[in-house]
């Protein structure tokens, strides 16, 4: 593995910050705090230690460790002293697949991994970057909308040419959840419990779920009789959702079921000094032009490790994103276009370039990067070794998370904004049961829906959207935008249709007439990702979108009520902090209703 930064303007201020990490002793410290926290307990450790315990451990109001969350660190170097991990989680996967023919006399042959954000980041980024080749067929169940479920029921369906009562037998259901508040993978998986009931079938051994002691995802999987896995081979608790990836049971259990080198996975996040040292320079590099103002990282990555970028995204954005002051935003799936940013000279341009090469792999933007090189934008070059494993990148990420959150003093491993959110979504939802649905709450009501514009979009009109937008570029509160439509973009026909709508929205309103960077994604899964900077720092133009027609999937009973809820409570929690937010209704995603959307943002790009 190599880094070399080119085109440093803030060289001195770098090689400053990287200077730090030497001469502060910080990876020997944090090594030494991590052990004492493990063996001797989280009494023994105190922020007035070392401020790397406020930094990577969760302390509470009165100043006490509630929880040593440098796991994200300490399972590669506990790893390294425990080979027999990896056969450990092939054994354990050997018995859950035992258990099942045991049971129903049949192999696994679908996997449905229920969670949301840092929970199923990383499977998904695994299952379309190929890990999961020769394995049961993976899905990714990180939304609430019920169309998300029954799209999948549907292509199990299609693919086996059987009836869903008789897949039922030889599916996994995993469950997982590493915050106690989080609710969305209970509702996915009481549906999928029920269905399993509808056909009488027992669902004891396909239902395991991951979680810590006492969460919601517990009270309702434990009761049931399904089993809990130990998110860590150590036994303890001291990773994120986010920071779970790759050397959990969250990221090992998938990959050993698609009969993956678990051995070379796992070996391959062990970092040499060396390789750590080349982490803390990149920090310094992002971090010294975070601090004037260039803080659009755009994230060049080999086509191999594509599906890696959302995971980084998350990763740095739900990590460091809590600083009204200093902001960090990971660009993704962009092409460079170097026409279309703003002159490197210009003390509005905000971006820096991080592209990451695999040796042995031609990279798909080689001209663009040398076109940054000669236009003199600062850019950093990340060169793997051809060996390399996506899970060498993921560790190495982390220690340039860690190395952000030191230099910017800056806690890692929370996510307040995520938290905000949630219990937003929880009143809302408790308030819907009691009035009759979410159409009845006071926060739906509060739209104020009136006339649609065409008869297809409600809540704004070109002109209007326009206007706000102008107004808020103009009055520096915005630097980039958003738009995220709530409901399922991956499996369902209407909805990558969606996101095409979108993603053309997003070029030709903020990246070619503003200059801006935007990102599209799906609700509610981006409120467990990226959506503490947008909530944290603020600084974005975020427009939700939800759809009128809500379906129902009948068979087990999946109403839209909570999706529904997290989509207001997305605008009610960013509002309350004064960001900039507004909403859409779209009719429906019929080819009409979305050829109407699609006018409507060429409107909005018209008048800006």
């Amino acid at each position: 593995m190599s880094l070399s930064i080119i085109n440093d303007s803030a060289k001195k201020a770098t090689e400053e910050y990287y200077a730090k990490f030497a001469a502060e002793n910080v990876l020997p410290r944090v090594r030494a705090i991590d052990t004492k926290a493990r063996t001797e307990g989280l009494d023994a450790v105190s922020p007035a230690d070392d401020e790397l315990v406020g930094i990577g451990m969760e302390v509470n109001a009165e100043g006490k460790v509630t929880k040593n969350s440098y796991g994200v660190l300490d399972l590669a170097w506990q790893a390294e002293e425990h080979p027999e991990w990896a056969q450990a989680v092939v054994d354990e996967v050997a018995a859950v697949r035992a258990k099942i023919k045991a049971l129903h006399g049949t192999n696994v042959r679908f996997v449905i991994w229920a969670g949301m954000g840092g929970s199923m980041e990383d499977k998904t980024a695994f299952n379309a970057a190929g890990l999961f080749k020769g394995g049961p067929k993976f899905y990714s169940l990180d939304s609430t909308d019920p169309t998300k479920l029954q799209c999948i029921l549907e292509d199990m369906v299609e693919r086996a040419k059987a009836k869903i009562e008789t897949l039922l037998p030889s599916t996994l259901v995993i469950g997982m959840a590493m915050g106690m508040t989080s609710y969305e993978p209970v509702v996915n998986l009481e549906k999928l419990a029920a269905l399993y009931d509808k056909f009488k079938i027992d669902s004891t051994p396909n239902f395991l779920y991951l979680t810590l002691p006492g969460s919601i995802l517990d009270q309702f999987a434990g009761p049931r009789g399904y089993q809990r896995i130990p998110l860590q081979l150590d036994g303890g608790n001291s990773t994120a959702g986010r920071h779970s990836a790759p050397m959990t049971r969250g990221s090992l259990y998938p990959l050993a079921l698609a009969g993956y080198d678990l051995k070379s996975w796992i070996s391959g996040a062990f970092l040499t000094e060396a390789e750590i040292d080349e982490a803390f320079k990149l920090a310094s590099f992002i971090h010294a032009h975070g601090e004037v103002g260039r803080d659009k990282v755009t994230l060049l990555l080999p086509k191999g490790w594509t599906a890696i970028g959302l995971w980084t995204k998350q990763n740095f954005e739900e990590s460091l994103g809590k600083s009204e002051d200093l902001g960090l935003k990971i660009v993704i799936g962009e092409k460079v276009k170097v026409g279309s940013y703003l002159d490197v000279k210009s003390v509005k341009q905000d971006r820096i370039f991080l592209a990451v090469q695999h040796k042995g792999e031609a990279h798909p933007d080689a001209a663009g990067i040398s076109a940054l090189r000669a236009a003199k934008y600062p850019t950093a070059l990340l060169t793997f070794s051809a060996k390399a494993q996506l899970s060498k990148y993921m560790q190495f990420m982390h220690y340039v998370v860690f190395a952000l959150g030191y230099l910017r003093k800056m806690t890692f491993v929370t996510q307040p904004a995520v938290e905000l959110y949630k219990a937003i979504a929880s009143e809302i939802f408790a308030e819907a049961k009691t009035v009759g649905g979410v159409t009845e709450t006071a926060a739906w009501k509060e739209l104020n829906i009136g006339r649609k514009w065409r008869s297809a979009v409600a809540l704004e009109t070109p002109t209007s959207l326009a206007d706000k937008l102008r107004r808020a570029v103009q009055s520096g509160k915005i630097n980039y935008g958003e738009l995220t439509f709530f409901g399922d973009m991956r499996y369902s026909e209407g909805g990558k249709d969606m996101r095409k709508v979108l993603d053309t929205a997003a070029q030709r309103i903020f990246r070619a007439k503003l200059k801006m960077v935007c990102d599209v994604y799906e609700g509610p899964a981006m409120n467990h990702s990226y959506h503490e900077m947008i909530i944290g720092h603020g600084k974005c133009f975020s427009v939700v979108i939800l759809s009128q027609k809500q379906m129902k999937l009948t068979a087990a009973n999946y109403l839209p009520d909570y999706h529904m809820a997290q989509f207001l409570a997305t605008k009610l929690a960013l509002e309350r902090k004064g960001r900039v937010v507004h909403a859409l209704l779209v009719k429906d995603l019929s080819p009409e209703s979305l050829a109407t959307l699609q006018s409507f943002f060429d409107e909005v790009a018209a008048e800006i």
